[in-house]
């Protein structure tokens, strides 16, 4: 979860978060690039003093300042395109939950065992080992190492299930099933919130996911 002062990314617990961070540096390093051509290029123009009366055109570098953005573009283009399509792929989902949004809390629904179903409110009991806004008294238990396909929707108004740590974003609407794939690599808390206006609490329906091993998710499920 983010910290006050924190000026980088969240530590990535799956591999698409792993990949945007990626993505983002090698967008930086092109952008830092072509912003330092440009200050050079602006400096050596103010600075210089000599002038060619005799140059009015140039095809060669009209050539050059039309193809260097294209191909710039592309080198950005090809690995952002490819990143959308793996965050859509769904890789043969071994769990499968639902996730209802409501006016302001979130339901989630285990079908695959015995029809689990509980509700998450936000923990309105503030103590020295809880998160002020970002606890909530059931915690959506998922086990890692796993294909886990997340089906949302919403109850009410639209809604927007979000965790940034696992680089996923999913809008919750009225009479429609969107559906997203994840997989976590490490156990431990994953904290987001609804990122969608939807009403007078919308900053008060947290999200806060636990990743277990594969044996302690099992106990959980036989303790229902």
């Amino acid at each position: 979860m983010m910290t006050w002062s924190s000026m980088n990314f969240q530590n990535a617990n799956s591999p698409i978060m792993e990949q945007l961070i990626f993505f983002h540096d090698y967008t930086m390093i092109i952008l830092i690039l072509i912003t330092m051509s440009i200050l050079y290029l602006m400096l050596t123009l103010m600075m210089n003093k000599f002038t060619n009366k005799n140059l009015l055109n140039k095809q060669n570098i009209e050539i050059i300042w039309t193809m260097t953005p294209s191909i710039m573009l592309i080198f950005i283009a090809m690995p952002s395109i490819h990143l959308l399509y793996l965050t859509d792929e769904i890789n043969k989902p071994l769990i499968t939950i639902k996730t209802i949004g409501h006016q302001w809390y979130w339901s989630y629904e285990y079908s695959d065992f015995k029809n689990i179903e509980f509700d998450s409110y936000m923990n309105k009991s503030i103590n020295k080992n809880s998160f002020r806004l970002l606890d909530v008294d059931n915690n959506t238990i998922i086990p890692m190492n796993t294909q886990i396909r997340l089906i949302v929707t919403s109850n009410d108004v639209i809604h927007s299930w979000t965790i940034p740590s696992l680089g996923k974003k999913i809008d919750a609407i009225p009479g429609r099933l969107n559906q997203i794939s994840m997989l976590i690599k490490r156990p431990g808390l994953m904290f987001g919130q609804c990122s969608e206006i939807c009403g007078a609490n919308h900053s008060f329906m947290p999200i806060v996911m636990e990743s277990i091993p594969m044996i302690y998710f099992l106990k959980w499920i036989n303790s229902f």
